[in-house]
């Protein structure tokens, strides 16, 4: 079986059908997972500016995150680990 998070495509990981409380550990072991120059896309039902800032506090400089897809109904956000 290969592994999504090294794969060319990068995964998706939609949290909206995850209680509140789980979802930042979820999200967060995907970021631990990456490999360089890698990413996933998140999917939420509202922004996720603070786990942006939380990313940041916690892995300065090491992410980038791109919006593609704001609402209303999904965000969709490239989360990358530079390489």
């Amino acid at each position: 079986m290969s592994d999504p998070i090294a794969s060319p495509e990068p995964a998706e990981i939609d949290v909206r059908s995850l209680v509140p409380a789980q979802r930042h550990a979820r999200i967060f072991e995907r970021v631990d997972a990456l490999l360089p120059d890698t990413s996933f896309i998140l999917i939420n039902d509202h922004d996720p500016k603070p786990l942006y800032y939380q990313l940041e506090a916690e892995h300065p400089k090491q992410f980038s995150w791109t919006y593609l897809e704001e609402g209303p109904e999904a965000w969709r956000v490239q989360i990358r680990k530079l390489p």
